[in-house]
């Protein structure tokens, strides 16, 4: 096989092949006596300046994009993202009880928290880890974040709906031992106290942080 044709066979195997392919791959198809440093370095030449060059990754090669294209093929899309009951709950307890751990969280809700939920809302940017518990075990404390007030359009914490505005918008269990729950730092103190569930109808197993996407197909 010529040298011209070796290229050819070469240019087609990489353009054909879905990983970078190793010296020991492209002798399969072009014979021991391919001197390869000749044969890819006039190709990588070829493709010097264009929209696609030849690159070295680890030993083998591959035909890539290149880097000055790059930001002309990156498309950036906003996708609605659906947060599941869970999430929405753990979201209600932490802004409201914050600084609050993790089992304090499940304690108000009565079930095991996920650990997809609270990794979604970290996601959301919503919720961030806060300060040490000065107890045994140390726990971390979980804690609501500027973005959350940002994306609520709240100045401060102050601004949440109080008790009566979420029980009338159906947010809040209307059962009267709602009204006993204590002040969140007496509320795990006091659990025979506490009301149980913060918001009605909790679940009764967690589920991940995000019940779907609600996306457009992309064209």
């Amino acid at each position: 096989m010529e040298q011209m044709e070796q290229i050819k066979v070469l240019e087609a195997m990489l353009f054909a092949s879905a990983e970078p392919l190793t010296p020991a791959m492209i002798y399969e198809r072009l014979g021991t006596e391919a001197d390869l440093n000749v044969l890819l370095s006039d190709l990588k030449g070829t493709y010097t300046g264009r929209g696609v060059e030849l690159v070295e990754t680890g030993g083998a090669w591959a035909l890539r994009t290149s880097a000055e294209t790059a930001p002309y093929l990156t498309i950036e899309k906003d996708v609605d993202r659906k947060l599941s009951r869970a999430a929405l709950e753990t979201l209600a307890i932490v802004a409201y009880h914050q600084p609050i751990t993790r089992a304090e969280i499940e304690n108000i809700r009565g079930v095991a928290t996920h650990k997809g939920t609270l990794d979604a809302l970290m996601e959301m940017g919503w919720v961030k880890p806060g300060k040490r518990r000065e107890t045994p075990g140390r726990p971390l404390t979980w804690v609501t974040t500027t973005a959350f007030l940002d994306h609520f359009q709240l100045e401060s914490l102050m601004d949440l709906p109080g008790m009566d505005d979420l029980k009338a918008a159906g947010l809040l269990d209307r059962r009267p031992a709602i009204e006993t729950v204590p002040d969140t730092r007496d509320l795990f103190d006091n659990p025979d106290e506490a009301a149980g569930d913060l918001l009605a109808g909790s679940s009764e197993e967690d589920q991940d942080g995000f019940d779907g996407y609600d996306q457009e197909d992309e064209a």
